[in-house]
């Protein structure tokens, strides 16, 4: 029985986010932002939101930090698995595609958290604000991803292939029914991690290694579907977009659940995590060869190939 609900919950996730990257696709029709700020900022931090609240529900009721830390990095290594499986694919559209140079400055500043979280793990150093304990490389997290969305804010660079249809609604609307959405999202999110806690119980798993597979496929459901849809109607630039900016996003949430777990830290050292940040970071460097490379068909198949296998391996080995 906890496993139908496991599936039922993680169908509602990818209904619900559906209609929530609709309704962010009709607010980029209605204003004027940029359409790399719309794609890798705003349709990923609404696609981010499972696993936003998933991990916060995770140390905040559960009092299980092993659960985000598998989560995120769960997350963004499928993430990059989605591009791999895509472009493979679909090799030959891909290479007549545009794609916005900001994502390779997004993937870099992932390579950039990726040392962060490590360094968290290796050399922790605590500071106290008060009424929060937060470890130094959590704050260089937050930065760092203040910085890439101002570059994003910035960049004028709008690959859209196709505008599409006009919106009928206003943007009043649009925000009433995404406000609405999100809130049902966040409802089942939690109930995700409730549902995936219980799972993690009843097969003996590690808490990190259900983050990665249960929490870390279910809540990266929104960016699989968004990214899919997007493919078909030949926008692999916003289809990137999602994906990279979902993963720099998911970075953050490692900073919020710092900044609530007051018991003691949320980086933990761990066989399974350290697995994680190392295929995590392969997977990464291998997405820019797929961009940097794309016009080079047999590259691009390899990096994809490689991603692939990046993801299968941290699956097997975790466990």
């Amino acid at each position: 029985m906890i496993y139908i609900k496991y599936l039922v919950l993680a169908c509602l996730v990818v209904f619900l986010s559906v209609r929530l990257s609709f309704y962010v696709d009709a607010l980029d029709k209605k204003t004027n932002l940029s359409g790399a700020f719309i794609g890798g900022v705003m349709l990923a931090a609404v696609t981010s939101l499972p696993e936003l609240f998933t991990s916060l529900t995770a140390v905040l009721q559960l009092g299980e930090p092993q659960l985000v830390q598998g989560n995120v990095l769960g997350s963004n290594i499928f993430n990059l698995c989605v591009i791999g499986g895509i472009v493979l694919c679909t090799s030959k559209r891909y290479q007549s595609s545009r794609i916005a140079g900001s994502h390779k400055h997004t993937l870099f500043y992932s390579l950039v958290m990726y040392g962060l979280v490590l360094t968290a793990i290796w050399k922790p150093i605590v500071v106290d604000l008060g009424f929060f304990h937060v470890n130094v490389m959590t704050l260089a997290i937050l930065g760092v991803y203040i910085i890439n969305v101002k570059n994003m804010n910035d960049d004028s660079s709008n690959a859209a292939e196709d505008e599409g249809s006009a919106v009928a609604l206003s943007v009043g609307q649009i925000l009433f029914r995404f406000a609405s959405y999100s809130v049902a999202l966040v409802i089942v999110s939690i109930l995700l991690t409730y549902v995936t806690d219980t799972i993690a119980q009843e097969l003996q798993l590690g808490t990190t290694v259900a983050g990665a597979i249960f929490l870390g496929v279910a809540t990266s459901l929104p960016e699989l579907s968004a990214s899919i849809n997007l493919v078909r109607i030949g926008n692999y630039n916003a289809s990137f977009g999602n994906i990279v900016g979902s993963n720099l996003f998911n970075f953050t949430i490692l900073c919020f659940a710092d900044f609530l777990y007051a018991s003691q830290g949320i980086y933990t050292y761990e066989t399974q995590v350290l697995n994680l940040l190392m295929f995590g970071t392969a997977s990464t460097i291998l997405t820019l060869g797929v961009i940097v490379g794309k016009q080079k068909r047999g590259v691009v198949m390899l990096c994809c190939i490689g991603i692939l296998v990046s993801y299968l391996a941290s699956i097997a080995l975790s466990i």
